[in-house]
């Protein structure tokens, strides 16, 4: 799905919930700068939950190459950009990403694409997080995989606590990253990448 010139079904009826939201919001849905307005949301929230449709475990597969190389491969600082399923509102951040390849590897740009599938879903990081690293150890069968992620929370910071600069990270990991050597190298790996990039 392009994004910017395709959506999917039931687009005329998500417009037509937004446009009775916004007087019960104390705003007038024919003022002229609102008109627009409850299209304008339909199509972005399509763009933002695209996620539903599109499969991760195929992205994978799609570019699944024979390999020998059986040590860390490391995807960091991938963009997240995601909503809470609790109030609607993003959270973003970074995302870490490393599997030791069984055999297989996969492209380094389908990883980001997982990614971005599960964090175009109503979320929260936790799940977002192990549904990441569920999909690449089931699809992958690597000997292990990691993932980390690091995100600010706008429910936190525009609404209830209000604070600005809380991090929230999150992280989960299989196989060979249950040995607490082998996470402390992924984790020395992200420090020193960052320091040299």
């Amino acid at each position: 799905m392009n994004p910017e010139i395709e959506f999917r079904e039931g687009l005329e009826e998500l417009t037509t919930c937004y446009r009775q939201i916004i007087p019960l919001l104390g705003e007038d849905p024919e003022r002229e700068g609102l008109q627009k307005t409850p299209l304008r949301v339909a199509k972005a929230m399509q763009v933002l939950t695209r996620g539903y449709t599109q499969d991760p475990h195929k992205v994978l597969t799609d570019a699944l190459f024979a390999e020998k190389y059986n040590q860390m491969v490391i995807v960091k600082d991938i963009d997240i950009f995601s909503l809470c399923e609790h109030h609607m509102l993003p959270f973003y951040g970074k995302c870490h990403v490393a599997y030791i390849p069984n055999g297989f590897i996969t492209g380094l740009s389908k990883i980001a694409r997982v990614v971005d599938i599960y964090s175009h879903r109503l979320q929260v990081q936790e799940r977002l997080t192990q549904q990441i690293k569920d999909c690449i150890q089931e699809t992958l069968h690597p000997l292990g995989v990691m993932v980390v992620i690091e995100a600010k929370h706008m429910c936190m910071q525009m609404r209830g606590v209000e604070k600005q600069n809380a991090i929230t990270t999150t992280s989960d990991f299989s196989g060979a990253f249950n040995q607490a050597k082998t996470r402390q190298e992924f984790m020395n790996l992200l420090r020193g990448e960052s320091k040299r990039i």
